[in-house]
């Protein structure tokens, strides 16, 4: 049994999705996110990741790998990266070719979360993996161990890879994670020695028995001596209750919308939502979903957090950023920073 004795200096790190506010537009959405990180940066975080989405007009964050290079370059000291790239959507070479390029710009301050799903719709991943053949292949795994392989530079001797020179060399690696919300995700971090991350907003109650299996059957590689993992969930907080919870108006209406078949998937207003009147359906999705975020007062919110942390045995928690203005995303995660006592720059 792995005893839990990380969670005296839990960090915390953020998941952008590059929200685009309702009224706003893409262009604004890409300063608001340059502005978080920099304040991410000086307020001591360890992390800041991107997502991968497509075809999804109210996130712009469809090239983990671009804004990775942007926060990095208007930043000093945090750690930038993918939350993830969703490998079926891409060559593994040109993934190793991006990132080696980041890690050398960047030396110690990029990651690779890496993704299972294409992180979109069948026929946006059509266009993206070109052909029907790539979207049914279900050949993860293979491309899993191309992109490892490109990055340690060793296929086998008669793989027709072997002769593909990659740019930089075995050292030039950014900390490489699996993202998951299913015991089908964990097991590829466990083989392959990487670092693990559970998205808790999606699948909350596998967190915790999934994280404490990665931990506790971690195999070291090459790639990581020791097991890594992190805990993603959607947190909302404010000063009060009262104002956490009517922040939280427009997350709880979207994913109950998603949890009920709705076609309308974008981002609420603050003012749509607190003016909502749920179907007894939504309600009821509503309250399902209540364990996929952590919303409350700064005190609350934090308590929660180290809670959660102690049962998944992590010492970082990746918050998932559903705030519904840059205003109280700005203000939310600077209380969080005073309340864990992150080293501020």
């Amino acid at each position: 049994m792995v005893k839990n004795e990380l969670n005296n200096d839990l960090q915390l790190s953020i998941l952008d999705f590059v929200h685009v506010y309702p009224g706003s537009n893409p262009v604004q959405s890409l300063k608001n996110s340059t502005e978080m990180v920099q304040l991410a940066d000086r307020l001591g975080y360890k992390r800041y990741w991107f997502t991968e989405h497509h075809n999804t007009p109210s996130q712009i964050s469809t090239s983990p790998d671009l804004l990775s290079l942007h926060a990095a370059s208007h930043t000093k000291n945090i750690r930038v990266g993918s939350g993830g790239i969703m490998l079926p959507n891409h060559s593994p070479l040109k993934v190793v070719e991006n990132f080696t390029l980041l890690e050398a710009l960047y030396p110690g301050r990029v990651d690779l979360g890496i993704g299972r799903a294409s992180g979109t719709d069948g026929l946006t991943a059509l266009a993206l993996q070109r052909s029907q053949e790539s979207v049914t292949a279900n050949d993860f795994p293979e491309q899993l161990n191309q992109l490892l392989s490109f990055f340690s530079r060793n296929f086998p001797a008669q793989h027709p890879f072997k002769k593909i020179i990659v740019p930089g060399n075995e050292s030039i690696v950014p900390d490489m994670y699996m993202l998951g919300s299913s015991q089908s995700g964990v097991q590829f971090a466990i083989d392959k020695g990487l670092g693990f991350v559970f998205a808790a907003h999606l699948a909350p109650r596998l967190a915790i028995s999934v994280l404490r299996l990665y931990r506790e059957n971690f195999k070291p590689s090459i790639f990581m001596n020791e097991p890594k993992s992190m805990l993603a969930i959607g947190v909302i907080t404010a000063e009060t209750e009262e104002e956490a919870k009517y922040l939280a108006g427009p997350l709880e209406l979207m994913w109950a919308r998603m949890a009920t078949g709705s076609r309308d998937l974008s981002f609420p207003s603050i003012e749509e939502a607190s003016k909502y009147v749920y179907t007894l359906q939504e309600e009821e999705a509503r309250q399902y979903n209540k364990d996929r975020f952590v919303i409350g007062s700064v005190a609350n919110v934090a308590e929660k957090l180290k809670r959660l942390a102690k049962e998944a045995l992590v010492d970082e928690i990746m918050i998932a950023d559903y705030y519904p203005s840059q205003e109280s995303r700005l203000k939310g995660h600077q209380l969080l920073s005073e309340a864990f006592d992150l080293p501020s720059k």
